[in-house]
């Protein structure tokens, strides 16, 4: 059994009408009932009693994600979830790494006197805390100068930025937020690939490849860099699943008054971000 997601958004969000001034295409989003006028919504299509939310020209009508579009926009949602909680989490890192270069000498003789009181404890499970890896790649630390240490923190702080902004432009369904997170993305798979040769960890391997099918999608999905025909395709393919767009269309064959048929002419609906109405 699918899932309705036009109808199961509509569920939470509300529906959304529009009574559009061309009385051929306003006559197909609207009934006359006992009860009153109902309205087809524009998501769902189902239609709704009450006046419509808005009134204009057909272009001036919200562009309502609905079907796959409305699919594609959750998902890209749930991207820039990911991204803004990524970065969130690296701004924190980049903080400790701030913190820890200002307090260096400090934290190393906090940390080789904690070493000290489990050294007993270790002992007892025959555990060598002097040949740790975990404690050999701590001590390394120690051995960075503050000032490389304030430039990893720094570059750390960059790369949270570029993530969340990332995450704000996709939720938003913003097209420069689609290159930047391919472009950024995609620079950054070699690194996790060469860090999956030195060592494998199931972590390491969700996240490159969450990464991998992330470029991919909006790559292909949206049409990027000319691929499938480009933003004319895409703008063609989002506007062709538009209920206003859809209705007109099923009116473009109806016998004219000359007796010919009327010209098929899409509307001429102005571009917008799919997330302009949600």
């Amino acid at each position: 059994m699918s899932i309705d997601w036009d109808r199961r958004h509509c569920a939470r969000k509300g529906h959304i009408t529009y009574a559009p001034d061309e009385p051929g295409l306003r006559g197909k989003l609207t009934a006359a009932t006992a009860v009153g006028p109902v309205w087809r919504c524009l998501r769902c299509g189902d239609f709704v009693l009450g006046e419509p939310h808005g009134r204009g020209p057909a272009d001036r009508a919200p562009l309502v994600p609905r079907g796959r579009a409305l699919r594609d926009l959750l998902i890209l949602r749930f991207l820039a979830v990911e991204r803004v909680l990524r970065g969130l989490l690296i701004v924190l890192a980049a903080w400790a790494v701030w913190k820890f270069s200002n307090s260096q000498d400090a934290v190393h003789q906090l940390f080789e006197n904690d070493l000290t009181v489990f050294r007993p404890v270790a002992d007892h499970f025959h555990y060598d805390l002097d040949h740790s890896p975990v404690v050999d790649t701590i001590r390394k630390t120690f051995d960075y100068k503050k000032s490389t240490l304030q430039v990893a923190a720094g570059g750390l702080l960059a790369y949270a930025l570029i993530e969340i902004v990332e995450g704000f432009g996709l939720w938003w369904a913003k097209r420069w937020a689609e290159y930047l997170t391919v472009v950024a993305t995609a620079a950054f798979l070699p690194i996790e690939i060469y860090e999956l040769t030195e060592k494998v960890g199931w972590f390491k391997i969700a996240t490159l490849a969450l990464n991998v099918l992330a470029v991919l999608y909006i790559l292909l999905g949206k049409r990027l860099f000319g691929l499938r025909g480009g933003h004319a395709a895409f703008e063609a393919e989002r506007r062709g699943a538009s209920l206003l767009e859809v209705e007109h269309a099923a009116g473009a064959g109806e016998p004219a008054a000359d007796g010919g048929e009327q010209p098929k002419q899409p509307l001429p609906v102005r571009h917008r971000s799919p997330a302009d109405t949600v």
